[in-house]
């Protein structure tokens, strides 16, 4: 069902299909509390994000569009991060500057998702190239690659924040800990601060000089640092858990995000680039990949 809106329109029915979504969601999260197979609130909550993106990924069949996920990644942090706040009654200092990061860096790449959205009927060129490239096995491309590879690797960078929740680690008797905390939530607020900041040099760039590569401003000294900002995000979360917890294997969360954007997004954003793009090999081979 292909069909075109505007733009606001869109966003209202994907705000509409998020919020079915959640809904969804929250009613598995508790129904599975009565099953003591479930009853572990880490394992419920898996469950009830799979069937969020589930749901998103039935819509985006509906209106043949995968670009209806594009949302989750920023809107599901922050609201769960809060939500869980309020299911634990947790409200710490350590949980207060999660929510504060995890805002500040939802709202932000929200705002960038709304600037550039077009509307319900355009599809981002890397879901549309696995489209015509794999017809005959796209969907399960569309639904385990595109919608639940991604659910999976941000749960997993999630899982250090929630982790946070269940600590009972003094501030007060380490100063170190709380400066390793407080640095942390440094590193989250600042790599969203370059996002923020990435993205207005290049949404200008591009409109003073269409079909060209940005190379100004931070994009002079990394060729994503977008993806910089957003790599670094989830290590600042992971820091912060670690100054209460140490290394541990949620370690594995900022190392599985950034695999993600290393091995595959990064290097599928720099060919289309270097096929469209006069210039772009050679800033390629003088720039660093992140900054």
């Amino acid at each position: 069902m292909k069909r075109d809106y505007s733009k606001w329109c869109s966003i209202a029915l994907i705000t509409a299909i998020y919020v079915l979504a959640g809904v969804a969601g929250w009613l598995l999260f508790d129904a599975l509390s009565a099953n003591p197979l479930t009853a572990n609130p880490l394992l419920r909550l898996f469950c009830a994000d799979v069937l969020a993106t589930i749901v998103v990924w039935a819509f985006g069949l509906l209106y043949e569009n995968v670009s209806v996920y594009d949302p989750y990644w920023s809107v599901f942090p922050p609201v769960v991060f809060l939500l869980w706040a309020c299911y634990t009654g947790v409200w710490s200092l350590p949980v207060i500057l999660l929510l504060i990061a995890s805002w500040y860096w939802g709202w932000r790449l929200t705002r960038n998702w709304v600037i550039t959205f077009k509307g319900i009927a355009h599809e981002d060129w890397r879901y549309t190239k696995y489209r015509s490239q794999h017809p005959l096995v796209f969907h399960a491309i569309n639904l385990f690659g595109l919608n639940m590879v991604p659910t999976l690797v941000v749960f997993v960078a999630m899982l250090p924040g929630l982790k946070l929740f269940e600590t009972t680690n003094p501030l007060t008797t380490n100063p170190l800990t709380l400066a390793l905390l407080a640095f942390g939530f440094i590193v989250c607020l600042s790599s969203a601060t370059i996002q923020l900041i990435a993205d207005k040099q290049i949404h200008d760039f591009r409109a003073a000089n269409p079909g060209k590569y940005c190379n100004v401003g931070l994009w002079k000294h990394g060729r994503h640092p977008n993806y910089f900002g957003e790599i670094q995000f989830w290590w600042g979360i992971w820091i912060m858990y670690a100054a209460l917890n140490g290394i541990d294997m949620f370690i594995g969360g900022p190392i599985a995000m950034t695999a993600l954007f290393v091995g595959i997004s990064i290097p599928l954003m720099e060919k289309r680039q270097l096929a469209n793009k006069p210039g772009y090999a050679e800033y390629r081979k003088q720039t660093r990949m992140l900054i």
